[in-house]
């Protein structure tokens, strides 16, 4: 398959309509080559560049990169690849997936993120979670024992910055703050989304903290969180108060992250991504006690769980079905799982971008779906 190289209006289709969105994900696994060499992480990362630009190109409309600390992904600093990327590309938003706030210090990630906005022209967002990893505890000098409260409070901390304003706080973990400004100041606000693994607790916090939420459904069908997105915004509808003019608060929105993989055929996509989803799913499972996938676990993930592996056709209806299920304001697709190769990985953004959002769009139309309001389609 020919990449297209240039851009231009002909180029993409348009991501300006209004309605859902929808992104692509990367942790910067680390790769290898056609011949099954292992790709170096320093050229994995440029590698995460080019996709960035590539999905900037057929029209995807957000690209988030993750943040992990060992071998087998390339990327532990997110913000500083996303603001390479920023340079690289136009009009696609920029974020992370995600950033780990528990092992970081919340002022600083605003100062990287309000940077990157500015020089991505107001395309930043920030994805803000604990990790579904703990080697940066260590890495960084904490203590694990404290993994609740690191978390709670520097997410109360980060969200007194949102407003941009002189802030006052205190907490257990860090001196206080008194009348502090931070800068860099954005010239439009920065959106923070809060990452959620299937927790109500922390579900009705990002609701507290007025913050969208990013549904990490990586297992089992999207249908099992129709509970989570429905307390989500029940939880809005309580605590949310009245908006900047006095009516009702504005909603917010709900996206889903999960695995996945586009190729020409559903027969080509098992081929391509499931030798190295095993690597990665088995290579995790052996850390954490897990017995080993087979290629019929791969499967029964493609069939009825949450990989969106397959042709564009396949991969949209599925992606439609999930949003009118969860009744989803955006969808993002972690296109890469395991050391799949690069120039396999080109393709599956190629597709998503030129076919796979095109058609979940019609379908979506078809439905007549709204962004926020369910659809019942298998909530089971």
């Amino acid at each position: 398959m020919t990449i297209p190289t240039n851009s231009g209006p002909d180029s993409a289709p348009s991501s300006s309509s209004p309605g859902v969105t929808f992104g692509l994900d990367t942790f910067g696994d680390t790769t290898v080559d056609q011949h099954g060499a292992r790709v170096h992480h320093a050229q994995v990362i440029r590698d995460v560049v080019e996709q960035a630009v590539l999905a900037d190109r057929v029209g995807v409309d957000a690209f988030g990169v993750g943040e992990h600390h060992r071998p087998d992904f390339a990327v532990s600093t997110p913000d500083v690849v996303l603001a390479g990327i920023a340079t690289r590309t136009e009009r696609i938003t920029l974020g992370s997936a995600v950033t780990v706030l528990s092992s970081d210090d919340p002022i600083r990630v605003f100062q990287r993120f309000s940077t990157i906005d500015a020089l991505s022209n107001g395309r930043a967002e920030v994805v803000l979670g604990r990790g579904s990893f703990t080697e940066s505890f260590p890495l960084f000098g904490l203590d694990l024992q404290q993994y609740e409260q690191l978390f709670s409070e520097k997410l109360d901390l980060f969200a007194a910055l949102l407003p941009e304003e002189p802030v006052t706080w205190s907490g257990e973990l860090r001196p206080p703050l008194v009348d502090q400004r931070v800068y860099p100041e954005t010239e439009g606000g920065l959106r923070a989304w809060i990452a959620v693994g299937g927790s109500p607790e922390s579900v009705v916090r990002a609701a507290r903290y007025r913050m969208p939420l990013m549904l990490a459904v990586i297992g089992g069908p999207a249908g099992r969180f129709a509970p989570f997105a429905d307390l989500y915004r029940e939880a809005n509808a309580q605590l949310a108060g009245t908006g900047s003019t006095g009516g009702p608060a504005p909603r917010l929105p709900i996206a889903v992250h999960s695995p996945g993989f586009v190729a020409e055929t559903d027969q080509e996509a098992a081929a391509l991504a499931m030798p190295h989803w095993l690597v990665n799913r088995n290579h995790i499972g052996r850390e954490r006690g897990w017995g080993d996938a087979v290629e019929a676990d791969f499967h029964r993930e493609v069939r009825s769980g949450a990989m969106y592996a397959g042709s564009p056709e396949t991969v949209a209806q599925k992606i439609a079905a999930t949003v009118r299920t969860l009744g989803l304001d955006r969808f993002d697709l972690k296109y890469a799982s395991g050391p799949t190769p690069h120039e396999d990985l080109m393709n599956s953004i190629d597709l998503y971008g030129r076919k796979v959002i095109p058609r979940v769009r019609e379908l979506l139309d078809e439905a007549r779906y709204e962004p926020g309001v369910p659809q019942t389609v298998s909530r089971g």
